[in-house]
């Protein structure tokens, strides 16, 4: 079926203005979601905007997951939707929603909704349906079943949702789709799409998204690009939204990682270089915008961490100052006997650096000792990694307790290296509501950290954030006397290779033997350490998703099980 909604054409057209509504959404939150689609459409008919274009289901948010299975939940946004409409009498408006579709395979449609002349002049529906990584849209809709050109000033404006026009090349996935929808509304005569869209960030995707939308400028199709902003959950979402004209020249790109809007013309304006951001520059400005949005959208305003005088824990205390502030921020040091001075030296020089709102010092010695002594009662000798657990659960048990009295959230500081492998903890250092650093190899802690000092100014610090010897020294748990984590662990140069291949990749033993150049020996036992590890990370905190896959919703993989 096509759906249409075409003008007459007009002559010697003024160019189109098109506000960019770059939102922020909370999932569920489709009163507050709906407030900030009307404030955009107020804006934009201030300033005599033809079209208003919004994000991938903007009135719920993205992902809302199993809230679309909720009673009434897609009743309730087709209303938000009649309302925004009512209010676009001057100015159109494209806005994203469930749509109820009783008709299908599935309760709802990933649904695009023409408002203008007060009501909603018609609907598109979502073509392609991801159903790899963290998506899982085949659940909940029914995929649409023909294309929607838009008359807006002249201009034949064909209407796309997302996957419609990245068609999984801008996450490296294959998949091939029957359906090719920007060939349809090049049938129909569309001379712009308006893309709605809710791509969750991985560092260098932006560019693969800036190389699609040339790639189709080239073909004579201006482009209009909204995508959504800010962090839900363990997705973080980069905005960056953009308009490219029919010449492939960029008129605006909007800023990353927070609501933004713009009224651009589509026409007679010089284009601008597209940014190159680095990854480094990327991930800090996610990571900052997934815990910022995880405390805001929590209700939480603070948040407290263990400081070992580590780099994990000095990185995501620096993080955390930069998303919330170091007034908001608490790190705790919880020295052992084996704690080393230096340790605490670069715990509290850490601390003194961000100015934290308190780092306050509470030993787990005397704690220590007495359960070491109740466990030796029963199980005779403790040492080895049953006492080493005892004091990291120790460490887990204090920092719970602070964040009951003070409502912060606390934020577990494990890199992807140790969780994938299981260097960590159950209910001690695996405590937490977020894991900031979750999906960072470890040698890209040590690349953000040097990052983050070289820029700091940039960042807004007034000295570099991270602690020298914090980076040099060797690293430790300190959970024994000398203890180092090669004690346990190859080098993090070979590990998070092989966590590279078999996480990040998928690859076989075989092809990280070849490409990684690792003995085999080595690289057949820590990808089984790996996927024994699964339980552990099923019941670990979130962790932001910065890589193309990430342990956690996009990586379901079975506890009891083999390697394959």
């Amino acid at each position: 079926m096509f759906f249409h909604a075409l003008r007459s054409p007009a002559i010697l057209n003024p160019p189109v203005r098109v506000h960019l509504a770059q939102l922020n959404p909370t999932i569920g939150d489709i009163d507050g979601n709906t407030a900030a689609i009307i404030a955009a459409v107020k804006d934009a008919t201030r300033q005599n905007a033809d079209l208003v274009v919004t994000s991938e289901l903007a009135v719920i948010g993205y992902p809302p997951r199993d809230l679309l299975l909720r009673e009434g939940a897609g009743d309730r946004c087709m209303q938000a939707v009649e309302k925004i409409a009512a209010l676009c009498t001057k100015t159109a408006a494209l806005v994203g929603f469930p749509q109820p579709w009783p008709r299908g395979p599935r309760p709802l449609r990933n649904a695009v909704a023409l408002c203008r002349n007060g009501k909603v002049e018609a609907i598109y529906a979502k073509r392609l349906l991801p159903t790899y990584d963290v998506f899982d849209e085949d659940r909940y809709f029914t995929p649409g079943d023909g294309p929607l050109v838009v008359e807006v000033g002249g201009e034949k404006v064909g209407v796309l949702v997302c996957e419609d026009i990245w068609r999984a090349e801008d996450a490296n996935v294959r998949r091939g789709y029957s359906v090719d929808p920007i060939v349809e509304l090049q049938l129909r005569g569309a001379t712009f799409l308006a893309v709605l869209s809710a791509s969750p960030f991985v560092v260098g995707k932006d560019a693969r998204h800036q190389e699609r939308l040339q790639f189709l400028a080239a073909k004579k199709l201006g482009i209009i690009s909204v995508n959504q902003a800010g962090g839900n959950d363990d997705l973080v979402f980069d905005g960056r939204s953009r308009v490219l004209t029919r010449n492939g020249a960029t008129l605006a790109c909007l800023r990353g990682f927070a609501a933004d809007s713009a009224t651009i013309e589509t026409r007679g304006l010089q284009g601008i270089a597209p940014t190159v951001t680095a990854p480094e520059a990327e991930t800090v400005d996610a990571i900052v915008a997934g815990i910022r949005d995880y405390l805001g959208k929590t209700g939480h305003r603070e948040a407290l961490l263990g400081l070992s005088g580590g780099i994990d824990s000095a990185i995501v205390a620096a993080l955390a100052t930069l998303a919330i502030g170091g007034g908001n921020v608490t790190g705790v040091l919880m020295p052992s006997r084996y704690s080393s001075p230096g340790s605490i030296d670069d715990a509290l020089d850490s601390a003194a650096r961000l100015k934290l709102k308190a780092s306050p010092t509470i030993p787990i010695e005397d704690a220590h000792r007495t359960l070491r002594a109740t466990l030796q009662t029963a199980l005779g000798d403790v040492a080895g990694v049953v006492d080493e657990n005892v004091q990291s659960r120790i460490r887990g048990v204090i920092l719970m307790a602070l964040s009951n009295a003070s409502d912060a959230i606390v934020l577990t500081t494990g890199n992807k290296s140790e969780i994938a492998v299981g260097y960590a903890t159950l209910y001690g250092d695996m405590n937490g509501g977020l894991a900031p650093i979750g999906d960072v190899l470890k040698t890209n802690v040590y690349t953000l950290a040097r990052w983050m000092n070289e820029h700091f100014e940039a960042l807004g610090f007034d000295r570099a954030p991270i602690p020298e010897s914090s980076i040099t020294k060797t690293p430790s748990a300190e959970l024994r006397p000398d203890q180092s984590d090669q004690d346990t662990l190859p080098l993090y140069e070979t590990l998070d290779a092989i966590v590279a291949g078999w996480v990040e990749r998928e690859e076989s033993v075989d092809t990280i033997v070849k490409t990684a150049g690792i003995e085999r020996a080595l690289v057949e036992r820590w990808c089984r350490a790996i996927d024994r590890m699964q339980y552990k990370r099923d019941q670990g905190a979130v962790s932001l998703k910065v890589s193309r896959r990430a342990f956690g919703r996009g990586r379901p993989m079975p506890v009891a099980g083999k390697t394959v």
